[in-house]
């Protein structure tokens, strides 16, 4: 395996939204690369979260990049938006839009780093015309919607099949990974060619989220 740093991503999903700011503060000090937003508009997913409002609350309480994953019927509506409220990374299921690419496209004269996210169920032969457009693509190792679920094994022989297709392809595309990540999986993810894990309810759950984190990049 290549001597790389993987990122990790903690998704605020999981977090006490009572103490927000708290709770982001900690995480950023705890050695977090990004901070994960889980947009979901009860319609593509059945659960709803937050927008705009909560994205910049979260802008302005820190200086960690955000990761924001869109699970809505209607990504191109959100982009400016996002955009404005700081985001960083942007992602998107290819099923809810038309024209993938001229959101990718969109998605970059903002400003900011354009993924696609694939569902457990969605080959990856969907990515055929649009990886080398792409920043980097978010696997869900879940169906997406809620936190906390199990991870679903047989995303760890996709992710080193997508990395297989970026090597190929001589491209730079990150690979992101989202759902039941913890340390029983974390490893085989990252030797599958990983290089971003998003984790909730793990990192959450402890009481240590430095020691969480840590524990997550194989140190």
């Amino acid at each position: 395996m290549e001597n790389k740093k993987i990122l990790i991503a903690p998704s605020i999903l999981s977090a006490d939204f009572g103490r927000l700011e708290e709770e982001v503060k900690a995480i950023e000090t705890a050695g977090a690369d990004l901070l994960h937003l889980d947009i979901m508009d009860g319609h593509y997913v059945p659960n709803l979260t937050f927008g705009y409002t909560v994205t910049q609350t979260v802008h302005r309480l820190t200086k960690l990049p955000l990761d924001a994953h869109l699970m809505v019927t209607n990504p191109a509506d959100y982009t400016e938006k996002m955009a404005a409220s700081g985001v960083n990374f942007l992602s998107f299921h290819p099923e809810t839009v038309f024209h993938p690419h001229r959101l990718i496209t969109a998605i970059k004269q903002n400003g900011m780093k354009a993924g696609v996210a694939l569902n457990p169920g969605t080959p990856l032969n969907v990515l055929n015309e649009l990886l080398p457009e792409l920043d980097f693509v978010l696997l869900m190792s879940v169906n997406p919607g809620f936190s906390g679920q199990k991870f679903i094994p047989s995303v760890t022989a996709k992710t080193a099949q997508l990395k297989q297709k970026i090597i190929a392809l001589n491209l730079k595309t990150l690979i992101e990974v989202d759902g039941g990540i913890d340390v029983s999986v974390a490893p085989q993810l990252i030797n599958a060619g990983a290089d971003i894990l998003v984790s909730a309810s793990y990192i959450f759950s402890q009481q240590d989220y430095s020691a969480a984190i840590r524990n997550l990049r194989n140190v």
